[in-house]
């Protein structure tokens, strides 16, 4: 199968920026494979609809992300369905609010589980697929604005996205020499239909005082960012356009902050 730019595989791809990172890469002229838990399955099949309409090629390859054996099989999908795999994007994530004194372990193991276990894997074994073709490639993971800043209320979450950050910078270290980069993405304030369902709630509805204290809280921090408009599904796609573009050769171990201006590193 001829794919103009390559096979790109997104994790989490059945809603949100997942959705739109794949929508985007299709556009560029890559192959996508689809990922997110199984029982998204037909959200996926949606999104491979729109990616065919678009002019491009897409498959669907459900698996947990946590889960070692299926990463493998999820790995060894895409590359039977096009023939390799050029560039990966660890998406998929989770979160939750919890005080840091009533975050459970339950909730710790869940939260990392997902965020940071599922990103390793995906990067050891996508890694291990672009060494093995010899071509090089892109490994591009999500970070966010709480992997860059601690958030009241994120505890488990913000650990996971900083997890993030460090396994990239080693990551890119190692895997220089076969010509594959690795960097991540930390979107801020993105407007994304879980975000808009967490803002209509937060600190107005809800009687959580945790929930209230962290919508306050990111309320504050992000109504002082330099850019005033709010962030769109687009602006996380197109980064990752860029990370993913050969024109990005020389860029490697980076966490790149989308978030109007929030972070300045």
């Amino acid at each position: 199968m001829s794919i103009p730019k390559g096979v790109a595989l997104i994790t989490g791809a059945a809603q949100g920026i997942g959705r739109g990172i794949a929508l985007r890469l299709a556009t560029d002229g890559f192959g996508i494979a689809l990922n997110d838990a199984a029982t998204k399955h037909e959200q996926l099949a949606t999104v491979a609809t729109e990616i065919e309409r678009l002019g491009g090629k897409a498959c669907v390859v459900p698996a947990d992300v946590s889960e070692e054996d299926q990463v493998k099989q999820m790995i060894d999908s895409t590359v039977k369905h096009f023939g390799g795999l050029d560039v990966m994007v660890a998406n998929a994530g989770i979160g939750q609010y919890n005080s840091f004194l009533s975050t459970g372990v339950d909730v710790w193991d869940r939260i990392l589980r997902i965020n940071a276990r599922g990103v390793f894997l995906c990067y050891q074994y996508a890694a291990a697929q672009m060494v093995k073709q010899g071509r090089g490639g892109r490994i591009i993971g999500a970070s966010s604005i709480a992997g860059k800043i601690g958030t009241p209320g994120c505890a488990a979450y913000c650990a996971s996205k900083f997890a993030v950050r460090g396994l990239t910078q080693s990551a890119a270290l190692e895997l220089g020499k076969y010509s594959i980069t690795v960097n991540s993405y930390a979107p801020g304030l993105i407007m994304t239909p879980m975000a808009l369902e967490i803002a209509d709630r937060s600190g107005k509805s809800t009687s959580d005082e945790t929930e209230k204290e962290t919508w306050t809280y990111n309320t504050q921090l992000i109504g002082n960012r330099p850019l005033k408009h709010d962030g769109q599904i687009e602006d996380i796609a197109s980064v990752v356009s860029y990370l993913a573009s050969k024109e990005a050769h020389f860029i490697t171990g980076q966490c790149i902050s989308v978030d109007g201006g929030v972070v300045l590193s």
